[in-house]
């Protein structure tokens, strides 16, 4: 077990009764175990912030998926802005980076910096980007801590892939008959025959 996956079960185990949650949620198909999950801890609100997801049709299907399933066990969800250029400016000189590399850990970072933004008024913010095998939760739940200070409010440490998470939300989101993507979202991880 890696020590994030460990600070995490310190964390849950060391609550005083229910908690508020901002969760930053990368797409419905990942939030299936992250939400299943936390939901047992805390009062989960969902944040969907990716303005990284290209094309705007494929941004809209997966903000559609996010509303179905979030509708279907009643967790409020919050649309961030959707605007492509602030996600450009920020990975602008690591377009030609692998994926998993350093443009996902930027991308990873802006995303959570959102988050932790609107997270005033919640007791935690976090986000279900560690469900995926392809992110790396050490640079991720890096990122979180020192947002956490910036904008004093608590970041809640996580590597949600581990115990199986990324196969629970592969069954869980098939067996809910979600739309489940066959890139991360941004241009640069598209297959390049299908940019």
């Amino acid at each position: 077990m890696t020590g994030d996956y460990r600070e995490m079960e310190n964390i849950l185990s060391s609550l005083d009764g229910r908690k508020t949650l901002l969760l930053h949620s990368c797409c419905a198909p990942c939030s299936t175990h992250a939400v299943k999950f936390l939901r047992e801890y805390f009062d989960v609100t969902v944040f969907y912030f990716n303005p990284n997801i290209y094309p705007d049709a494929e941004y809209f299907k997966r903000l559609g998926e996010q509303k179905k399933l979030c509708a279907l066990w009643d967790i409020p969800v919050v649309e961030g802005e959707y605007a492509p250029s602030r996600f450009y400016a920020a990975v602008r000189g690591l377009e030609g980076e692998r994926e998993g590399g350093a443009r996902c850990d930027i991308c990873c970072a802006f995303r959570l910096e959102e988050t932790a933004k609107r997270a005033a008024g919640f007791d935690y913010f976090g986000t279900t980007l560690t469900v995926s095998p392809l992110k790396n939760a050490a640079a991720i739940n890096r990122a979180g801590r020192a947002l956490a200070e910036k904008y004093k409010v608590k970041y809640l440490v996580a590597d949600l892939k581990k115990k199986d998470g990324y196969l629970d939300s592969v069954r869980t989101s098939k067996a809910l008959g979600l739309y489940r993507q066959h890139y991360c979202g941004c241009a640069f991880s598209l297959p390049a025959e299908e940019r």
